[in-house]
């Protein structure tokens, strides 16, 4: 027996039925075209976005709240106070969300997650601007609470641009190997996740403070310089990070251990 859909396709000719055409539907279409948005953008995004909007927040708050701190006065937040500060806020926010979000909360290292394939590139975008939205936030409560502190956590280049550059790749490049190692291998211990790559921001923000900043995260210094007003040598906070990332993630990529035995 023919079913409606088959006489739909079938091609008909003065002699009668000739031939069946392989047919698509619409209706094929239509669902495939949901089944697709249902994997790669699925009904928590929305929660996940939350979820990153909150812990870039917090991190943005405690960050470049200590660094204003640390500029101002360092008798309130010493240099090394401030960097621990990052380290610490990096890891409380790992185990808070890291079940739910992945706990990124810096668009280079998502970029460099969906590089490797431990992320869908589709969710990028939603993902940074829940970041920059956390971010920027975050800044613009600082402004009102540290007043008359006028840049708040902005890092901008002590030396040449160049040289931030370098450190921002550097200090990007060994977060990221370190974040990658523990949070994707199941060779690692991934229970100290937070402890690793809270100790990786912290030790490289202590090195790069002086030169570049520490940024390490295109929100974290975007977020700031939009409440500040304070622009200069933006551009070396958005590539340098993304560069970094990018190199770490595809290193530790190549080194990894394959499943099978040796």
């Amino acid at each position: 027996m023919w079913s409606s859909d088959d006489l739909h396709d079938a091609l008909i000719t003065d002699n009668g039925i000739v031939s069946v055409a392989s047919s698509s539907h619409p209706r094929m279409h239509f669902d495939s075209v949901t089944k697709f948005f249902q994997e790669w953008l699925p009904a928590d995004l929305f929660r996940k976005m939350v979820a990153e909007t909150i812990a870039t927040y917090l991190l943005v708050f405690a960050t470049c709240g200590a660094a204003a701190l640390n500029d101002s006065d360092e008798e309130k937040v010493s240099k090394l106070g401030a960097s621990i500060v990052g380290g610490l806020i990096v890891t409380v926010m790992i185990y808070a969300v890291g079940h739910i979000s992945g706990a990124h909360m810096n668009p280079a290292v998502t970029i460099a997650f969906a590089s490797v394939r431990f992320f869908p590139w589709i969710q990028v975008p939603f993902y940074a601007a829940a970041q920059l939205t956390g971010a920027t936030s975050a800044a613009f409560t600082l402004r009102v609470l540290l007043q008359p502190i006028k840049h708040i956590g902005t890092t901008t280049p002590s030396g040449t641009d160049a040289q931030a550059l370098i450190m921002e790749i550097v200090v990007t490049f060994s977060m990221m190997f370190v974040t990658l190692a523990v949070a994707t291998d199941s060779k690692a211990i991934g229970e100290l996740a937070g402890m690793a790559v809270g100790s990786a921001v912290c030790i490289t923000s202590i090195l790069a403070g002086p030169i570049s900043g520490g940024s390490m995260n295109p929100a974290r210094t975007l977020g700031p310089a939009i409440a500040s007003g304070n622009y200069k040598g933006i551009w070396v906070y958005m590539v340098g990070p993304v560069v970094g990332t990018l190199l770490g993630a595809f290193s530790y990529t190549f080194i990894r251990v394959p499943d099978k035995p040796i």
